[in-house]
């Protein structure tokens, strides 16, 4: 499964450089992203692989809420991730 990063997950004094909001197209409600919690996923960098693990549903539209194992780079906003 596909998904494209939207955002770092954040607040109004923080963000969290490790963990980002991943959309994918297919889910639609919270209870559809729900379904994925615990999988992983990989973001290519084009020389290696970052990895993570879906945590939660962010919001109620079905997007997600995924822990990297390291920082991410901005560029990572608007890239895509496999689900696995």
């Amino acid at each position: 499964m596909e998904g494209i990063i939207a955002n770092f997950r954040q607040g109004r004094h923080h963000t969290y450089s490790n963990q980002m909001v991943v959309l994918v197209e297919s889910l639609k409600n919270k209870e559809d992203a729900g379904k994925l919690v615990g999988k992983k996923v990989v973001w290519n960098t084009g020389k290696k692989d970052i990895s993570g693990e879906v945590r939660s549903a962010h919001g109620n539209s079905g997007a997600l809420r995924v822990l990297f194992e390291t920082g991410m780079p901005g560029q990572a906003v608007g890239g895509k991730v496999q689900i696995e």
